[in-house]
């Protein structure tokens, strides 16, 4: 009897052990969960190389700090607004967003500001006066404009009809282009027999084929076209495909935006004549910092603005990243 009983009671001090056990493990599996920070990531378009390597660098910089990080595809205002609040349903810690469209991205906004999910813009800011931002990082787009008036200017040295392909939906875009016009403007008064002149405005929206089409549509109407501005890189690749079509592409200069490997790879043919370039994987890891400066009660700048450089063949052909293949 004595023999059962010790053997019972072995049983249940084992039982109790591993119950332990497994809720002590259990309980550490919560208190990870709950210290897990969730931070939620939209930005206009993964189709852009451009976004992609903007939101990995921002995705690497978090992650150092034990963020679990969500990458969305915006692609439209609506579908971007639906990300915003999804994040928001799941409380994430913060959410970092480039808006598709500035001012639309200002109510999905103002509802993470009411539930008091701070919000970062990167590479375009909100232009919603109502939505409060913590931080915007962008390219000092305004600036880049400019460096892309003076390659333009640089490339057509007695002037000439000059189209603009913009795109009116982002904030980052319109200041490229006022930039540009601003440049082009005291150029023209400077040098009366040498003008420029901006035939049009069109809008190419950002991408490849629209471009295209419109850029078609303007060589019929101008035929005498000399330079066109485009707002980024597929918007100026559209421009060539039209102007190769046409048989044109030897007499007009296309300047660009952005500077991604396409661009980049098309300055070295010569089919696109230069480019402000940007820095998406340093406005992604700046974008973080602000956020962790935040979240540690430090000084944070409501604005950053990085400067962009202009890249010309001569620039490509010395490019390591184009001779490596990377």
């Amino acid at each position: 009897m004595n023999k059962l009983l010790k053997t019972l009671m072995l049983i249940a001090c084992l039982g109790f052990f591993t119950s332990c056990g497994e809720k002590d493990t259990s309980e550490k599996q919560e208190a990870t969960d709950k210290n897990t920070k969730q931070l939620g990531i939209t930005v206009m378009t993964l189709a852009n190389p451009f976004f992609v390597e903007l939101a990995d660098a921002a995705k690497a910089e978090a992650e150092k700090h034990g963020y679990q990080v969500v990458i969305l595809s915006g692609d439209d205002a609506e579908k971007q607004a639906k990300q915003m609040k999804d994040f928001i349903s799941q409380n994430v810690d913060a959410i970092i967003v480039a808006p598709k469209n500035t001012l639309a991205i200002g109510e999905p906004i103002k509802a993470a500001n009411a539930a008091g999910i701070p919000v970062f813009t990167a590479d375009t800011g909100c232009s919603d006066p109502g939505a409060k931002v913590v931080s915007n990082v962008m390219t000092d787009n305004f600036g880049g404009g400019k460096l892309a008036a003076q390659a333009m200017i640089k490339g057509m040295p007695n002037g000439g009809k000059v189209l603009i392909l913009d795109f009116k939906k982002a904030q980052s875009c319109l200041l490229r282009v006022d930039g540009f016009k601003e440049v082009i403007a005291a150029h023209n008064q400077a040098h009366p027999d040498k003008k420029i002149m901006i035939v049009a405005e069109l809008d190419g929206a950002a991408s490849e084929e629209p471009s295209k089409k419109v850029t078609e549509d303007q060589l019929n109407a101008t035929p005498d076209l000399k330079g066109i501005f485009a707002i980024n890189d597929p918007s100026a690749l559209g421009a060539v495909v039209a102007l190769k079509k046409a048989n044109k592409l030897q007499d007009v200069k296309v300047v660009g935006f952005d500077g991604q490997r396409i661009g980049k790879e098309a300055i070295l043919r010569g089919e696109i004549y230069a480019d402000p370039i940007q820095f998406p994987k340093e406005i992604g890891r700046l974008t973080v910092q602000q956020l962790l400066a935040y979240t540690n009660g430090d000084e944070v700048k409501p604005e950053i603005l990085i400067p962009t450089k202009l890249y010309y063949q001569e620039d490509a052909q010395k490019d390591p990243s184009l001779k490596s293949g990377k």
